[in-house]
Formats: structure tokens, C-alpha cells, sequence
């Protein structure tokens, strides 16, 4: 007797493909006089039963009065598998319905509980060996549906032939189909509460077709050979709070593309290990951070609108190329950073939105669950199954792909509940706030783990707003990130460079304001892929005055920014002063670098990074007031700014900024030690296409107290140049 009451019910439940436990009628089941063999296959023309052993025909199945439905009483139960006839060819293959319960009682535990780490590898797609028969292991998390089943081209895409069984009470629906192997493309097919939806795409996918087209795609486990075991054993030294780090920021699909032509292909993964690499090296940073390479169907959000957060996009090859992309550069050297978005995630009907019928893995009500800036849904972190899923994908990016950071994507807006939204239109908190509690559970939950289980990686913060403690220690309060996009800084800094400098004495704080807080976090100041778009001009044409000011100025800029406390991050492009917005769909224009300003940018970059790498005073006390002191902060009216920067040994560096056109020579400065200093960098030489103007070579301190320090230099400060001076011999 079935779950459905008789055997006509479950053949009318089968048919309507409705049924609620095919495990129950489909499959081997003994009666006491020996087994029932059925199996439910729309289209065949008939089949064979055969021993799994010796092959030996066991019988031929009868096709009942419902087409596609076959059955054979075996005398006692064995091993068997099917030879199905179709119309286009024979079939071989073993029954789904004759495996036990696939996943274990822990798997299933854990999940519920929210903390299973190794989801990418239990749930999903997984190729298996199950009972001595290869094949692949399904399981998806649809707690609501009423059927679900894998769908694919070895089916005909018919959600009839495979329903899968669920795990009561995990909501977690499972199913071993034989013979399957990797490069399959399939999806699920749902039967919610009101009907079918759309086909889904798996969640867990390991590897997904390639957009447009939106199937997940069986893989292969990721069985790499990795290489990079001295990057690994040294990569919390590497990365620590007191090392140099200076960060590429990347798209891939537009960094180069293999033509000339912008309307040629990106460079796969393989192509940007002989080319990328090779020029960060050159230029000196020491991270190349991907905007999110997680698969995402619409190109144009760049990747922040990610449905498959555990695959590789598969526009630059495949999971194992790009894990032998992220090898190669630590292999140089180089330190892989991801950018990832557990804040929102896009409303593509085949994606996670109203997964099994109802708001699954989103907020059921539009006030909590649903971005209005970015038309997507928001997770809902509360719900332990969703917070589990999320934080096994950030370990999966770093433990299956030795990926070295994560730098989550907008967190202001996982923290307040009424982020850009107006009043009424957002649901206040248990204790009537207006901060996420679940969010910032999951924030510090996600930052813990991190740093007991893949020690040494990097967590970032894109955090816009004052909430405290981004940066500090989850036993102290905070929110446990290594590192905090400095926001401020990079929207007062933009906003001063793009002054004439004729009115840049009444804006002289807006420099001079961040370093009123610079050490309360530990920083990373971004220039990002933000503010070169949407109008908002490229960092080059942000500067004012002709084209000889315009460099200068960004030259000045970057001399600025590398020499003010703070971890370093730059979009592409910007290194050469390209001159028109970034375009997603476009290439950079390389071309660009046939002129000497152009070079002579690049170049400044490049010995910018040198002088980070050497100099410790620019990076030991990055994050601590002790390695900073201002000299000049007060001469609004020449524009000038002067300040040390100083190692743990108390080494200095002096940083001299004339941030107007006008020469100013013979300006004093205090310093506090004797002896030779030496201009390290000079952002207006020759060399940087400047107008050589300023200091050069070595300059002999004073005994003349000025700025309160017992000696003085007397330079000569370029126009909208930067001057950067080492002692050598005090």
C-alpha cells in the first residue's frame, strides 16, 4: 500500500506529477511473494530488466494502461538495472529508486543548524560511487515544494522521469541518478504550493553554462595540484596589519581583451596568467582584487548581482582554471582578493528568488526582503539555513581556491534596516532599532570563523557609514574585519583634487580632516571601479586646469594617497591616467601608454609601490597614530601639507604636498633630526613627464627650529608636486 492511499492513486499522483514519496511506488518493493519492480519512463518504448551481475535478461517489464509506467515481479530481490528502448536508441542504466537515503543524519543536522562548512562539497551536484555504481548525487534545500525534480538533457528536461525524495524534517530533497558524469547540464524543476515554477538553477552548482544560457553544470571535484605552498605558510605574515599592501582592482572581462578590437573576447583565465600577472608584478602591487567572478547572468552589474555563489563564472574557463590562475599568482607572489555579495541577490527567474513558491532564501516582505535601489532581493540572515549557505560560500572561495581575501560588498546596507529607505517603508528590529541584527550576527559569526579556520585570510569591509568597531575584534564589540574601506576619505580627497586650485585654500580640511579619525579603523583607501563610472568621469579628467595640470594633479594625487596612512586600493585603469569612464564592455585603452604622460603616470605608480615595499615608515604603523605626524597642516593659503611618517624604530620619511601650481621656493620646513636628507620622490621629474621642477638629490638640515622640531630643510616645492625625502645620514 502506497503513502497515497492505492496503488490507482499513486499511478494518478506519478501521472500528474504530483507525488509525494515516489520512493515509495517507483523502485524495488517486496509483497511478500516477491519483488515489484516499477519504473516511470514518458516516452519508452519498452524495457528490459537485466542482472546486475551477469547482465542476464531477469524479464521484460509490462506497460500498464498509464503510458511510460512499467513494472516486473522479480521472484526475490537482487541487483538489476534497466535497458530502456527509446525511439532514438538503447539505454543502460541502474534504477535512482533502488539507493537508500543518500546524505547523512549530520549533513542534514548541520544544515539545519546552520553551520554546515563543506556545503559545496554535500550538497549540490556531486559526482559519487554509490553502492559500487557511479553516478551523481543530488541534493537542494526546497523545505516548501511540493515536488522537486532534476531536470537535464539526459532526460529530456521532463520533470516526470526523476522526482527526488525528501528528507523530513530538513526540507532537503536528494536524489542519485546512475551513470551521470560531469558536464552535464541540469536544473531543478519545483512544484510549489500553487503550481510549477520556472526551472531553478542549483543553488550548490559547482560550474554553471555560459551566459546567456543559465544551467548549472555537474562538475568535476576540484582536485588541484597546488603549487603555492610557501605563499600559503607565509600568507598571515604577508597580510598582516604591519606589511606593505597594495591592492589591483579588476575586472576581468574588460582589463584586455585577446584583440585589439574592443568587441573581441576577454582573456580566459589562462591568458590573464601570462599577461596580468606579469604586469602587477612589474607595477609593484602586491593583491590583484576580482570584482565578483562569482557566475552572475547579467554582465552589465559587473558581477554584483552573483545567483551562483559557490561557481566560477564560466566566461574565462573553468573552475580548474581559475584555480590555476589564483596558484600562478601566489606563485609570483601575489595575493588573490574577491570581491562577494552576501547583501542582495538579483530577481532572474531560474535564481534563488521565491525558490520552492515562497521567499526562501529572501525576506517575505518587500520592507525587509527587497532593495529598491538595485531591483534585488535581500538575504534573510536570520533564517539559519540561509545564514549556513552564505558563510560555506565565503570558506568555499577561500579554503577550495586558496583564495587569500574576501572584500564584502555592501555592508551599510546589510546593518540598518532602513537603508535608503524612506520612513514607513521599513520594518524596525525586535528592540525597535534600526539595525540588522541577523545581519551583524552572521557579519561577526562569518568574521570568526574566518580567522580560526583559514587563518591568515582577509576579510574587508565596504562599509560607507560611522558604525564603530568595523575593524575591531568581535570580543571587543566590533564586527571582526580585518580591514575598512576608508569612504570618507576617498570622497573628501576626490572632491579636494577636483577643485581649481585657485579655491583650494578654502577646502584645505577636507585633506586634513581624515586624519582625525584615520586610526580609529584599520583603513584601506579606495579608489575603485565607483568612482570612474556613471558620469562621474575617469580619476584623470577629474583633475582641473589643461592637460600638463591635469597629470600633474594626479600624479600630486597618488603621491597623496601613498603616502597618507592607509592600506592602498586602485581600479585599473587608473595607473595611466585613462582618459575616458570605464566600460564594462570595452577594454582599457592601452594605447594610451604610447604618450609620455601617460608613461610617465604609470611610472610614478610604479615607483610609489616601490617606495611602499621599502619603506617601512609607510606601512608598519599604518593603523596606529605612532606612525604619523603632522609638520604642516595649517598653510591654507599656499596649499600646502608636510607631515612624517615614521617606522617602529622611529625611522622618519617626510611628505611634502604643494597642492597649487604656483613653485614655492625656499619654503622651510622642521624635521626632527640633523643630517642629509634625500628626495626619494619627486612627483614633478623628468622621469613622470613632470616639469622638473623642486628639490632633487640631497638636502642638508639646519640647526633652525621650525614646526616645532629642532632642525629645518629649506626645499624647493614643485607645482602640484609632491616631494618625498628619506634621512640618510643623521
Amino acid at each position: 500500500m502506497s503513502v497515497a492511499g492505492s496503488p490507482r492513486a499513486d499511478i494518478e499522483a506519478l501521472l500528474r506529477g504530483e507525488h509525494l514519496d515516489p520512493f515509495s511506488f517507483l523502485g524495488p518493493h517486496a509483497d511478500g511473494k516477491g519483488v515489484w519492480v516499477r519504473t516511470y519512463q514518458p516516452g519508452a518504448l519498452r524495457i528490459e530488466v537485466l542482472s546486475a551481475g551477469s547482465g542476464a535478461a531477469l524479464g521484460e517489464m509490462t506497460q500498464s494502461e498509464a503510458p511510460g509506467l512499467f513494472s516486473l515481479r522479480l521472484d526475490h530481490p537482487q541487483p538489476y538495472r534497466y535497458r530502456i528502448h527509446w525511439g532514438e536508441g538503447t539505454q543502460e542504466t541502474e534504477d535512482p529508486y533502488a539507493f537508500g537515503q543518500l546524505l547523512g543524519e549530520m549533513d542534514l543536522y548541520l544544515f539545519a543548524e546552520g553551520n554546515h562548512r563543506e556545503l559545496g562539497q554535500s550538497f549540490g551536484a556531486q559526482l559519487a560511487n554509490h553502492e559500487g555504481i557511479d553516478g551523481v548525487r543530488f541534493a537542494v534545500w526546497a523545505p516548501n515544494a511540493r515536488r522537486v525534480s532534476v531536470v537535464g538533457h539526459f532526460n529530456g528536461w521532463d520533470g516526470r522521469r526523476h522526482p527526488m525524495r525528501q528528507r523530513i524534517p530538513s526540507g532537503v530533497w536528494e536524489l542519485f541518478i546512475p551513470r551521470l558524469a560531469a558536464g552535464e547540464v541540469y536544473k531543478y524543476e519545483i512544484l510549489g504550493r500553487h503550481g510549477l515554477l520556472p526551472l531553478k538553477a542549483d543553488p550548490l552548482a559547482l560550474a554553471t553554462e555560459l551566459p546567456p544560457a543559465t544551467g548549472s553544470v555537474v562538475s568535476e571535484p576540484l582536485d588541484f595540484d597546488w603549487h603555492d605552498s610557501e605563499w600559503m605558510d607565509s600568507r598571515g605574515e604577508r597580510q598582516g596589519h604591519d606589511r606593505p599592501l597594495s591592492i589591483y582592482e579588476v575586472h576581468v572581462g574588460s582589463w584586455r581583451h585577446a584583440g585589439e578590437d574592443d568587441s573581441s573576447r576577454p582573456l580566459s583565465w589562462h591568458e590573464l596568467s601570462e599577461q596580468l600577472i606579469p604586469y602587477v608584478l612589474d607595477m609593484g602591487f602586491s593583491h590583484i582584487e576580482l570584482l565578483p567572478i562569482m557566475e552572475h547572468p547579467f554582465g552589465g552589474s559587473w558581477g554584483y548581482q552573483p545567483l551562483s555563489q559557490f561557481a566560477p563564472t564560466s566566461r574565462y574557463g573553468s573552475p580548474h582554471d581559475f584555480a590555476a590562475f589564483v596558484d600562478e599568482c601566489h606563485q609570483a607572489g601575489i595575493g588573490v582578493i574577491l570581491d562577494w555579495v552576501p547583501a542582495h541577490f538579483p530577481t532572474d527567474d531560474h535564481g534563488l528568488g521565491r525558490f520552492d513558491g515562497t521567499a526562501l532564501y529572501e525576506y517575505e516582505h518587500p520592507f525587509e526582503g527587497f532593495h529598491q535601489d538595485w531591483d534585488t532581493y535581500i538575504y534573510n540572515l536570520g533564517r539559519t539555513e540561509v545564514h549556513g549557505f552564505m558563510l560555506a560560500s565565503a570558506l568555499h572561495w577561500l579554503r577550495a581556491y586558496h583564495v587569500d581575501g574576501l572584500r564584502v560588498d555592501a555592508v551599510a546596507s546589510m546593518l540598518y534596516r532602513d537603508y535608503s529607505r524612506k520612513a514607513g517603508e521599513w520594518i524596525p528590529n525586535r528592540h525597535g532599532g534600526r539595525e540588522n541584527l541577523e545581519a551583524i550576527d552572521f557579519i561577526r559569526h562569518l568574521n570568526d570563523v574566518v580567522a580560526t579556520e583559514v587563518p591568515g585570510a582577509l576579510v574587508i569591509a565596504e562599509e560607507s557609514t560611522a558604525w564603530p568597531g568595523v575593524s575591531r575584534p568581535t570580543r571587543e564589540g566590533g564586527l571582526g574585519f580585518a580591514y575598512k574601506w576608508n569612504m570618507g576619505w576617498m570622497h573628501d580627497s576626490l572632491k579636494y583634487a577636483s577643485e581649481d586650485p585657485l579655491h583650494r585654500g578654502h577646502h584645505h580640511h577636507q585633506l586634513t580632516f581624515g586624519l582625525l579619525y584615520a586610526f580609529s579603523e584599520d583603513f584601506i583607501l579606495p579608489i575603485s571601479h565607483d568612482e570612474v563610472v556613471h558620469g562621474k568621469r575617469s580619476l584623470l579628467d577629474k583633475m582641473p586646469g589643461d592637460r600638463w595640470q591635469k597629470f600633474a594633479n594626479l600624479r600630486l594625487y597618488f603621491s597623496f594617497m601613498w603616502s597618507h596612512p592607509g592600506k592602498k586600493l586602485l581600479f585599473m585603469g587608473c595607473e595611466f591616467g585613462q582618459w575616458r569612464e570605464w566600460n564594462h564592455d570595452a577594454q582599457l585603452d592601452w594605447y594610451l601608454l604610447r604618450y609620455s604622460e601617460h608613461q610617465g603616470v604609470q611610472g610614478l605608480l610604479r615607483d610609489l609601490n616601490y617606495l611602499l615595499r621599502h619603506e617601512p615608515a609607510l606601512y608598519q604603523q599604518d593603523g596606529r597614530a605612532e606612525g604619523f605626524r603632522w609638520l604642516i597642516g595649517d598653510d591654507q593659503d599656499n596649499s600646502v601639507y608636510a607631515w612624517l611618517r615614521l617606522g617602529e624604530d622611529g625611522s622618519p620619511l617626510l611628505v611634502v604636498h604643494n597642492f597649487t601650481p604656483e613653485p614655492r621656493i625656499g619654503y622651510r620646513i622642521g624635521v626632527p633630526l640633523s643630517g642629509t636628507w634625500n628626495v626619494a620622490l619627486n612627483s614633478d621629474a623628468e622621469q613622470y613627464s613632470g616639469s622638473n621642477a623642486g628639490s632633487q638629490g640631497e638636502v642638508q638640515a639646519e640647526e633652525l627650529i621650525s614646526h616645532g622640531e629642532n632642525h629645518s630643510l629649506v626645499l624647493d616645492l614643485p607645482p602640484l608636486g609632491a616631494l618625498i625625502l628619506r634621512l640618510v645620514d643623521g
